[in-house]
């Protein structure tokens, strides 16, 4: 995982385009602050097969194979507070693997909604046999009843978890997956990355500088959305597989080019034709991909040959020369 998301540039909210009524060529169209409001209607298609390919089980992805032999049910003996360079402080069990919470669970009350292939790909923390150690309150540790009786430990009444790629003490893999699961600092609150602007930038090893969201996330262009007039080829199912990216305020981005390629066609809210509003960076549609399962992740890169990773100025990176 690198340690730095973002581009060291910060474009000022007070560059943001001006956007004339004709701007990305849409109806209804919504601004940044400080731009006008656009015109002309917008068009969408439905493109079959506009989604790319499939994805996994919305968990991770995590399997039995894939994931660390014994992480099922291991007792999770003396807690333990490590340090980690991007993360800073968080949960690990007596063998130094790292322990997660999950989102989607709720912890007043202790619930877990984590079962069957959800509770393979992360195993339950049994909440027998745990101590706690140097650094952890005693009184932040619990235990709530599953759905098949079994008793999982609690820190700050959030369900513990393991995560089955974790295969080495210190390893994080599990951290961001999905956006929903993150590993538990010694509060029970999220072991999270320093904060990210709602939009940023990274360099990508492969790939170069690359747009991300708050959470890190790479986020993408669908090469049959069209620019002008702004329209969408993303509907439907599409949309599970490549969330779009929702609105996020000039003056929340860094190193993004929220003046656009030619004037008036900057960094713009799209009314979509179902209703959703969606980010755009030089009249682009954005979207993320629900295949990436951690930040730094790219597995929508080139995807059925038409959703490309996004630079600072909204165009395709890594598009084949035609």
């Amino acid at each position: 995982m690198k340690t730095s998301w973002r581009s060291a540039s910060l474009v000022a909210s007070a560059v943001a385009v001006l956007a004339l009524t004709t701007a990305c060529g849409q109806e209804n169209g919504t601004t940044q602050p400080g731009a006008q409001n656009v015109g002309a209607a917008a068009t969408a298609s439905t493109a079959p097969g506009a989604d790319g390919a499939g994805i996994g089980s919305g968990y991770g992805d995590g399997t039995a194979e894939q994931g660390a032999a014994g992480a099922e049910a291991a007792p999770a003996g003396k807690l333990a507070v490590s340090a980690n360079a991007e993360l800073g402080e968080l949960v690990t069990d007596s063998a130094g693997r790292t322990l997660y919470r999950f989102d989607e669970d709720t912890a007043k009350p202790p619930k877990s909604n984590c079962d069957g292939d959800c509770a393979t790909a992360w195993p339950p923390v049994p909440a027998d046999d745990v101590t706690a150690g140097a650094g952890i309150d005693e009184a932040m540790l619990g235990e709530v009843t599953r759905s098949d009786g079994t008793k999982q430990l609690t820190v700050g009444g959030w369900p513990a978890y393991r995560f089955a790629k974790d295969v080495n003490p210190g390893d994080t893999k599990g951290q961001g997956v999905k956006g929903t699961w993150y590993a538990l600092a010694p509060d029970g609150k999220k072991a999270q990355l320093a904060d990210l602007p709602g939009l940023s930038t990274r360099e990508d090893p492969k790939l170069g500088e690359i747009v991300v969201d708050k959470n890190g996330m790479t986020v993408y262009r669908f090469m049959k959305d069209t620019q002008w007039p702004m329209s969408t080829a993303c509907t439907g199912e599409c949309l599970e597989k490549w969330p779009v990216v929702a609105p996020v305020p000039a003056e929340d981005t860094e190193g993004i080019d929220l003046q656009g390629s030619t004037p008036n066609r900057g960094y713009v809210v799209f009314d979509r034709p179902d209703g959703i509003k969606q980010q755009s960076i030089d009249c682009v549609p954005i979207y993320t991909f629900a295949g990436d399962e951690a930040p730094g992740d790219t597995n929508g890169q080139g995807v059925g040959g038409t959703w490309y990773a996004v630079a600072p100025d909204g165009k395709p990176v890594g598009l084949p020369d035609e």
